[in-house]
């Protein structure tokens, strides 16, 4: 079996990540969720796994903001948007996709540490690939004004630093 990685501008391949996203986040799976009225960011860039027999099975997102931690601005890398199609989970395809993302972002010399959210069944898979919980506060723009986000758990992962606790504000919607 043999798979392919690109990593594309998001918005110019997003006609591509667009199906599969709205598989997996079908309305009907989204509406009863508690974030399901969050906007979210578009993403900067996006990992795309295909295999010649099934074509696009993952995607990950990849952001890149100044955001500030207990109010000191710090250059942060993101991951949003993991996506398996249903029917190829288990193949390792989101590890590899979240690898590819991690190392893409630790190619940006500015960023200070990566960021992601979760909802808490998927907590465990991310601690096992060394994302660490992030106990702090989080805040984030919402068309209605600044919120703190509570919807879902964020997790860091240790670029040059991976802060655990304190204050972060995305300075911007979430991904």
């Amino acid at each position: 079996m043999s798979i392919e990685i690109d990593i594309l501008n998001g918005e110019a391949s997003w006609p591509i990540a667009e199906p599969l996203l709205q598989a997996v986040w079908a309305p009907q799976l989204v509406a009863g969720k508690s974030w399901a009225h969050v906007k979210w960011a578009n993403a900067d860039l996006r990992v795309l796994l295909e295999t010649p027999e099934d074509g696009l099975v993952c995607h990950v997102g990849i952001y890149f903001r100044t955001i500030t931690w207990n109010g000191q601005k710090v250059h942060v890398g993101g991951i949003g948007g993991v996506s398996t199609r249903e029917d190829q989970r288990g193949r390792g395809y989101a590890t590899t996709a979240i690898e590819a993302a991690v190392h893409t972002i630790r190619a940006n010399e500015a960023v200070r540490f990566a960021l992601l959210v979760c909802e808490p069944h998927n907590a465990a898979f991310y601690q096992a690939r060394s994302w660490l919980p992030f106990n702090g506060e989080v805040y984030c723009e919402q068309p209605e004004g600044r919120i703190r986000f509570t919807y879902m758990a964020p997790y860091v992962f240790h670029i040059v630093r991976a802060p655990t606790l304190g204050t972060i504000d995305l300075c911007g919607l979430p991904w």
